[in-house]
């Protein structure tokens, strides 16, 4: 009699799940071991749930612990993602928006200016005010951005002596800008609705990759000697992260 062994790989083990009380609210909490971890990780993923990542030699109780201990910032995480969510996804007339890190009002022009709308000084012609507008807005800003960013890139390079091989300016979804090994830094468009002290933050931060292409601390180091504020820039992405999306 001849037996064949047929080798079947089996699914891994279900991830530990747990709830945790975050402020009036119960989240689901995925606890994820991965042993190239180096540490405990917290995030709030876009569903609602939560998930910590376990290091290697880490432990289930030590992860809830962890996460327990960041009840408040999972809270503060929670109401961000609130309000990201009830951010209307098209633009009338009437609807807030940011630019250069102030709100907004779109608004139509008067009679005369039948097609014509308003925003924060700008004006743009558009085939019907009534329509979403944000296809035409995005545009408009995307322009801005185009004239705007790279001549400050160019400006910041020169005081701090860098040579910047090329510049482009994209519409990134995970990121405010980025800096390649030749010397190409490319930046979102969006920046041109953040305030002035945040773009100019990232310029700064992709220049100091020229000088170290990594996020060491010797790299925070030459960030923090540029611009020293860059702890409130990057609170200001962090809590308004929803406009890349």
């Amino acid at each position: 009699m001849l037996f064949e062994w047929i080798f079947r790989p089996q699914p891994p083990p279900a991830s530990p799940v747990v709830h945790l009380s975050v402020g009036p609210q119960t989240l689901p909490l995925l606890m994820v071991r991965n042993p190239r971890a180096r540490r405990y990780l917290l995030r709030l993923n876009p569903d609602g749930t939560a998930r910590v990542t376990i290091p290697r030699g880490g432990s289930l109780m030590a992860a809830r612990q962890f996460a327990e201990r960041h009840v408040a910032w999972l809270e503060h995480e929670l109401r961000q993602l609130q309000t990201r969510l009830r951010k209307p996804v098209t633009w009338k007339v009437g609807t807030e928006i940011l630019l250069r890190g102030d709100t907004v009002r779109i608004e139509a022009g008067p009679d005369r200016e039948v097609g014509i709308i308003h925003f924060g000084g700008e004006a743009i012609r558009v085939p019907d005010p009534s329509a979403d507008l944000r296809p035409a807005i995005e545009g408009h800003l995307r322009q801005l951005a185009t004239r705007e960013l790279p001549s400050r890139v160019l400006e910041l390079a020169h005081r701090h002596g860098l040579s910047v091989r090329r510049i482009t300016v994209r519409s990134q979804r995970s990121r405010w800008g980025s800096c390649s090994p030749r010397g190409t830094i490319s930046l979102n468009w969006r920046l041109v609705q953040t305030p002035i002290f945040v773009s100019e933050y990232i310029c700064l931060h992709e220049l100091m990759h020229l000088r170290q292409m990594n996020h060491s601390a010797r790299f925070w180091r030459e960030v923090e000697c540029v611009c020293p504020g860059y702890r409130m820039a990057e609170r200001w992405l962090k809590e308004h992260s929803g406009l890349l999306r």
